[in-house]
């Protein structure tokens, strides 16, 4: 059997298997001769270097994302909890601290997003690409309007996070493994800084206080549990709930 999540209101039920798993063994994911061509060439260097943390290419991932370090994080299952795999810096962003409102303000978005496989896109003409899949329903909730943010290739953006090439097919070939192995989806958290009291204090007088305090909240519930919360929308509020990993394997 291969690695099957499926999701509670509280709960992540995961069935894992031992081994090495590769993209293309159980769901399906958009591919062209350029990302199958990477896929094939990253994967046994990926592998190889998550075998070190006792970590398997394939399983489900995290990532979480921060504008002002200019940091990538992808975060990998292991055991009833995600471990940091590797931290990557952003080339580029576009526009400053803050969510993204409106289309054509040149803003890469903030808050909680999710990835599935058609959000994959091997075409891209910034070498290889995954939408984050802004507006979300708070986005649409609250009138922000825009389409196509992405994280891509190349080191220029509008509006999306631009990693250059090499790193983004280290990132491309992570994420297509997990979603072609069952994975439904993977969260992507993105944030102005790291959360901390120290960080909020400096930017206590922005206009964006309020709902930088909101995003604070699911970063808190992750830092103390290291699994990502379940993340609903109450109008103009994110709601979390903190969820738990049960492990389980087939006979």
């Amino acid at each position: 059997m291969k690695p099957l999540i499926r999701c509670c209101t509280l709960t992540l039920t995961i069935i894992i298997t031992t081994g090495i798993c590769h993209s293309g063994t159980i769901g399906q994911t958009p591919a062209s001769e350029t990302s199958q061509e990477v896929v094939t060439r990253m994967a046994p260097e990926i592998a190889q270097a998550m075998a070190k943390k006792a970590l398997h290419l394939g399983a489900p991932i995290f990532i979480r994302i921060f504008k002002e370090s200019d940091e990538l994080e992808i975060w990998v299952l292991r055991g009833n909890g995600f471990v940091l795999f590797k931290t990557y810096t952003i080339c580029d962003y576009s526009g400053g601290l803050g969510p993204k409102e409106r289309e054509g303000d040149k803003q890469s978005p903030e808050g909680f997003y999710r990835v599935g496989p058609i959000q994959l896109n091997p075409w891209s003409r910034f070498h290889l690409a995954f939408n984050l899949g802004y507006p979300n329903e708070y986005d649409r909730l609250n009138g922000r309007t825009g389409n196509a943010l992405m994280v891509h290739g190349r080191c220029s953006s509008v509006g999306c996070f631009a990693m250059t090439d090499y790193r983004m097919e280290e990132i491309y070939t992570i994420a297509d493994a997990a979603l072609a192995n069952g994975q439904e989806s993977f969260a992507v958290h993105i944030f102005p800084f790291r959360m901390t009291a120290a960080n909020m204090r400096r930017h206590q007088d922005t206009r964006w206080q309020r709902y930088w305090r909101n995003l604070r909240e699911g970063y808190d519930i992750f830092e103390r549990t290291a699994t990502p919360p379940e993340v609903t929308v109450d109008r103009d509020r994110y709601i979390f709930k903190a969820t738990t990993i049960e492990l389980a394997r087939q006979p």
